[in-house]
């Protein structure tokens, strides 16, 4: 049994130092780098984040939308996760950035801000409600623009399970 380690340890050794195994990795390196800077580049370009105030500032009082809702409307090129760090930047005076949360229907913003209830309180302030967890009801608080698209008008009517019982 002995054996069979070592010949299989000897042979793992073996292609670990074999040059395509490096240039895979190099690769693979490259590749997520590219990913990062791509997604610096566009948080940081200012149109992208006027696109996102734009429609943030057009959200009513009392509703809410998803950071992946605002991300499907921009179309591609636009993830839930570059929407939450634009919105991270938002001037708290001119955009209502309270109203933008995740996808389970509850604030993603505790470890950001102080204190970190500020958003829930303020949302709570406009007359949502929000249960034990922390979650308030999507199909009653979520707003969706005239101009979002029939896709985005009907997202619950795909058939699809809603894993959060939403």
């Amino acid at each position: 049994m002995a054996r069979v380690v070592a010949r299989e340890f000897r042979f793992v050794q073996k292609a670990l130092a074999n040059q395509d195994a490096r240039l895979i990795s190099v690769t693979s390196m490259t590749s997520s780098a590219n990913k990062q800077s791509a997604t610096q580049d566009t948080t940081n370009d200012a149109n992208y984040r006027a696109r996102v105030y734009e429609i943030v500032r057009r959200i009513p009082s009392g509703q809410v939308m998803t950071y992946g809702q605002i991300a499907e409307m921009l179309g591609e090129g636009y993830t839930a996760r570059t929407v939450g760090f634009v919105m991270h930047a938002a001037d708290e005076a001119t955009t209502p950035w309270q109203r933008v949360i995740n996808a389970q229907g509850a604030c993603s913003t505790g470890r950001v801000i102080l204190p970190p209830d500020k958003q829930q309180r303020l949302l709570e302030a406009e007359g949502i409600l929000f249960d034990a967890r922390g979650h308030c009801d999507l199909n009653r608080y979520r707003w969706t623009p005239d101009d979002a698209g029939e896709a985005a008008k009907h997202e619950r009517d795909d058939g699809q399970a809603n894993l959060f019982g939403e």
